[in-house]
Parts: C-alpha cells; structure tokens; sequence
C-alpha cells in the first residue's frame, strides 16, 4: 500500500514495488486505488479495512503524502499554526497510517513500513519542514522500538533535494540530489525481505549533508 502513490516519489515507488512482483495498491485524499484522507480517522480506517477485504493483509505500507518544501509559503514557515497543520499533514498522516496496519503485522510476524521524510530534518532555515520531518523520524523510531522483535520493521527514507537528473555536485553543508528512482531503489530494498535486519533507521538519500559529522 503506497499512500500518496500518484506523486512525484511515490509513482517511482509505485513502479519499482509492481516490477518487483508486489501487488500495489495506491491511495490519496484525491484518488489512486483507495481514496483516504489520512487526516481523518474514519477514512483511514474504512480504507484499510477495504484493502483487508480484497486482499487479505498489508505486507508493506509506504509514506510519501505531503507537499514539497519547495511549496511551501517562506513567509509563514515561523508562524505557529502553520508549522502545526505541517506537523499534522505529514508527521501525525505518517503516525496515523502505520498505527493502522501496525496491529495487523505484528499479528502476522511480518511487515514493514517505509515513510518519506527529508533532509530538512537535518537543516535549518524552513522550520515548516525541519520540524514536520524531524517528528516523523522520531515517530518512526518509536514505533520501531515499539514492535522490535515481533518481525515488523519500520524505517525512514530521508531525499535531499528530488530532480529527475541529480547532480553529482554537492556543497559544503548541504545534501545531495537523488531521483525518485534512487529514492525507490532505497524504498524497495527496506521493504523486502533482504532488510529484514533493518529497523528504525533514518537513511538519507543523495548524500547527507557534506562535511556534518553527526546531526
């Protein structure tokens, strides 16, 4: 299940996984195979219940839903309210989503949750996106610890900046370029069996941060 599916990462996601031979379904407030708002209990719950129906269990799900930090207005990233609905939007949409089918997996001694975050955790200077992303890896990391040794695993995809033909320049302090099939390549691996010893990682993609020893 890949939330968020029809983005720009999450279509490379989608994509990588059904090459794999996984059954993907996609989902999004605007559509996809499911149509689920995961800032609504309600809509999270019937949606995963609609999949459980089809197909029996959620074996993977992936995190890409928020809008890029790109998109967001630089004249508000220090207002309360809106780092708040950022938090919410992609942090407690994350948190929401894996506690749904987290239950399921552990029944079933297997899973594994994959969320998109972002090199803004790392970084200041967009406190939208550094807090929204930094509160996704720590609910990530507790809901790893949460269910460690039960054979569910749960880890964090971190891109720096996402273009179609990444650079192979990086500046000093800052991350590198990835494309959303080297972030899915990442994506695909921590879902697959091979992982299986990965859990409550935060892995950055396109270099993390030249010449920053720890973060």
């Amino acid at each position: 299940m890949v939330v968020g599916g029809a983005g720009y990462i999450g279509t490379a996601v989608t994509d990588r996984l059904r090459k794999e031979g996984a059954t993907v379904l996609t989902a999004s407030r605007s559509g996809g195979d499911l149509r689920i708002d995961a800032a609504d209990p309600a809509s999270v719950e019937s949606g995963l219940a609609e999949v459980v129906r089809e197909q029996g269990r959620v074996d993977v799900l992936v995190v890409a839903a928020a809008p890029s930090a790109g998109t967001l207005d630089p004249s508000t990233l220090s207002d309360p309210d809106v780092v708040l609905d950022g938090v919410a939007a992609k942090a407690m949409t994350f948190l929401r989503l894996a506690r749904a089918v987290l239950p399921g997996m552990r029944e079933a001694g297997h899973g594994r949750v994959v969320a998109v975050s972002g090199q803004n955790a790392y970084l200041t200077g967009n406190i939208v996106g550094s807090v929204r992303n930094a509160a996704l890896i720590v609910a990530a990391k507790n809901l790893a610890d949460e269910y460690a040794g039960s054979g569910v695993t749960v880890n964090v995809v971190n891109p720096g900046t996402v273009v179609d033909d990444p650079s192979t320049e990086i500046a000093p302090a800052r991350g590198g370029e990835s494309s959303p099939t080297q972030i899915a390549a990442l994506v695909a691996f921590l879902a697959s069996d091979a992982a299986a010893a990965i859990s409550g990682e935060s892995i950055s993609t396109g270099h993390k941060l030249r010449g920053i020893a720890t973060t």
